[in-house]
């Protein structure tokens, strides 16, 4: 029990982490992809200029980030070491988003970043001239960026519930096997009576 606990806390402190970080951005993405007011163009140039301080950030800090996404991932492979009928379900479950929570990151965010830090957008990227249509520009980079947070976001927290979720149920599971538990120890205290009582009754008799 106390092993399963502890891959819990694995999983559901680095994913808290992670929300905490995308929450520290939400400010930045909410007028992008969210207001009903058109962005102002400095907005983006505040965003910009955040994104290129992130990713030009010391080592240490992207090897802790890399750290944290890999104890989370030990932690749902530690719970499903010895799978059970649980464990299939919702550690199963919580390990697949987990792992589109990494694609999302690598593949969207990771590139984003570098594009940013690059400051290269549309025209600046373009090799061939059949391909100016098919790479985004400075804007719309940005909102993919805004948007790879969100769905990371959506993704975690489905972590979050699915772990949750599992807790309730092996906790409604303990509370069953307890209560029938509780209800055999009474019937066989209730046959101890009785032939306690059939047994004073026969020498009664003699």
């Amino acid at each position: 029990m106390a092993s399963f606990s502890f891959a819990t806390f694995l999983i559901v402190c680095p994913t808290s982490f992670f929300l905490g970080i995308i929450f520290s951005l939400f400010p930045y993405d909410y007028p992008i992809l969210w207001s009903t007011t058109p962005t102002p163009r400095s907005h983006y140039d505040y965003l910009e200029a955040h994104l290129q301080f992130l990713h030009a950030s010391p080592p240490l800090i992207p090897r802790i980030l890399h750290i944290v996404i890999f104890l989370g991932l030990a932690g749902l492979l530690s719970k499903l070491y010895r799978p059970s009928e649980s464990n299939m379900l919702f550690d199963g479950a919580s390990l697949v988003l987990y792992m589109c929570g990494i694609t999302v990151y690598i593949a969207n965010i990771v590139k984003g970043l570098r594009l940013v830090s690059e400051g290269k957008y549309g025209n600046d990227l373009v090799t061939d001239p059949e391909d100016v249509d098919q790479i985004l520009g400075r804007e719309d980079s940005l909102k993919v960026l805004a948007a790879s947070n969100t769905i990371l976001a959506l993704v975690l927290v489905g972590v979050l519930v699915l772990q949750a979720g599992q807790w309730y149920a092996e906790r409604k599971d303990a509370q069953e096997f307890e209560s029938l538990k509780n209800k055999e120890s009474e019937g066989e205290k209730e046959k101890e009576v009785k032939g306690g009582r059939q047994g004073s009754s026969k020498k009664k008799n003699t």
